[in-house]
């Protein structure tokens, strides 16, 4: 991937760009999960910052459709360009359930999940930095093996914050709540994992 045209290079910087307003969602995101105060307006914002990442997918697309010549296969680009969407959906949508389901407190569980996912939103943009460069370093694919560890350490949390919730929760409706909650956040990490798969074999199938 070294020795790109400009033809070429436009699909990283996208990429790349993409992944920054990623992070931004994130840290968003993030926010609004450890400052639980005035969320309806916290949402309203993540909800304009999906919107605009929804637009950075669909410049990808378009200029995926204009293009003969690509870094890498076109389909590969696609399903990157809508994993890196899902991730950000994945968010704005537990963001909804917050005011869906009338939540008034979060748990300590959705913090700690809520880390995985920013940390792990963060190790991709670093390795769509690096990615231009994949046959000249590793940094890519090391930053993918990265972003697997956290999903294993956010499964971790997913499963113990369902063990708890399915032993101590005795109210069901609440129950319910929580469950579908807890599901999406792993989503979110799952979307990352997604991601890095994807990115990782594109790497191999260049190498």
């Amino acid at each position: 991937m070294i020795g790109l045209k400009k033809k070429e290079s436009k699909f990283f910087e996208m990429l790349i760009e993409f992944a920054g307003k990623i992070v931004t969602v994130g840290e968003a995101f993030q926010h609004l999960v450890v400052h639980y105060e005035n969320v309806e307006e916290q949402v309203v914002k993540l909800k304009e910052m999906e919107t605009d990442c929804d637009v950075q997918t669909h410049k990808i697309l378009s200029a995926l459709n204009a293009s003969f010549v690509t870094p890498f296969d076109r389909e590969d680009i696609y399903d990157i360009a809508k994993e890196m969407d899902e991730i950000v959906d994945c968010m704005e949508e537990v963001a909804n359930r917050f005011i869906v389901f009338d939540i008034k407190e979060l748990t300590p569980e959705t913090e700690k999940m809520t880390v995985h996912i920013v940390q792990a939103i963060r190790e991709l943009e670093v390795m769509f930095k690096h990615l231009p460069e994949a046959k000249k370093n590793s940094v890519s694919q090391e930053q993918a093996v990265e972003v697997n560890r956290i999903e294993n350490e956010g499964d971790l949390v997913y499963r113990q914050a369902l063990s708890d919730l399915f032993r101590n929760q005795k109210d069901p409706i609440e129950l319910v709540k929580w469950k579908q909650i807890y599901e999406l956040l792993e989503d979110c990490i799952d979307s990352c994992e997604g991601v890095a798969n994807s990115v990782e074999g594109v790497i191999m199938k260049y190498a």
